[in-house]
């Protein structure tokens, strides 16, 4: 196939095309099955509308690897606002950052405060943050920064990767924490001898990773989230889970906006917990190129979505 995961993973890294693509229309237009909009608002609504289906949502404003503190800054109050708004409208979210949108780069300090900031505005509001992951290179501060905050709000939740050879340390070590782990696979772009180059070799680890999970969660000792749109994977997953005694409400299933819709309501009518992550704003060209490169059959849909 000439459109591959590495072909979609090296247009994710051009900022020429991070800049200049976001403003085609038949580009933007193609987004829409991945995101309802670039506002808040436009996330917002689509919130509501799950919400009446029993789905719950992540919210997520794309950007990462900020350039100065005022950036930092907008980020964290954007999501302070967002908690309120959350709180106002009744829907049933949570917000999910990078911590690079919150100077982790710039001044790990600052990273610290603005995450803490935003832990206890969730709390504060009857809702939880998520600590997103960001390729290798970030992994080590990334789980300190979670340690700290995980240690003071305990229902802060943090991304793992399954592609990621650490991945089963990572987990093992958290578990003095009792940790909220959303397991992926991973969208990065990563050297052979960091992570799995290979697709089954990755969905063996995630098996074998969710395994460790759920037993953990019929100790009491964690709360496994799965983060994957591979539905026989899931299916195997459930039945693991049911033959460790791991209820469905002790685990979740998160899955992204417009993908794989009809299989979330079926989970969710099958009484899995569910959440959709939506994403939204005007940076979404090296996250939408990162999803591509996930599933890189549906460049067909994009294709007919730019010329429709």
């Amino acid at each position: 196939m000439p459109f591959g995961r590495g072909f979609f993973l090296a247009l994710a890294k051009s900022d020429f095309l991070n800049h200049r693509v976001t403003k085609w229309g038949f580009v933007r237009r193609a987004t829409k099955h991945f995101m309802p909009g670039e506002a808040p608002e436009d996330a917002m609504g689509a919130s509501a509308a799950l919400a009446s289906g029993g789905r719950g949502t992540i919210f997520t404003k794309l950007g990462e690897a900020i350039t100065n503190r005022d950036e930092a800054t907008a980020v964290r109050d954007h999501y302070l606002w967002m908690f309120d708004q959350i709180k106002a409208k009744g829907l049933p979210g949570h917000v999910s950052v990078k911590p690079t949108q919150l100077a982790l780069d710039l001044d790990p300090v600052m990273c610290q405060a603005y995450t803490e900031e935003l832990a206890a505005k969730a709390q504060a509001t009857g809702s939880a943050l998520w600590i997103d992951m960001e390729d290798s290179n970030y992994v080590d501060r990334t789980l300190a920064l979670y340690r700290l905050v995980k240690a003071i709000y305990p229902d802060t939740g943090i991304a793992l990767q399954a592609y990621l050879f650490r991945t089963p340390k990572d987990i093992a070590d958290l578990m003095s924490v009792r940790p909220v782990i959303r397991l992926v696979k991973g969208a990065y772009s990563e050297p052979a001898h960091v992570a799995f180059p290979r697709k089954a070799d990755t969905d063996r680890a995630y098996f074998e990773l969710s395994d460790t999970m759920l037993q953990a969660a019929a100790a009491g000792t964690c709360l496994p989230i799965f983060g994957t749109h591979d539905v026989a994977l899931l299916g195997r997953i459930a039945a693991r889970a049911k033959a460790l005694g791991v209820k469905p409400g002790q685990f979740e299933i998160h899955m992204l906006y417009g993908i794989k819709d009809r299989d979330q309501q079926r989970l969710r009518a099958e009484g899995h917990v569910i959440k959709t992550l939506i994403s939204y704003g005007s940076s979404w060209f090296k996250w939408y190129m990162r999803r591509l490169a996930e599933r890189p059959a549906n460049v067909g849909f994009v294709i007919r979505s730019m010329l429709g």
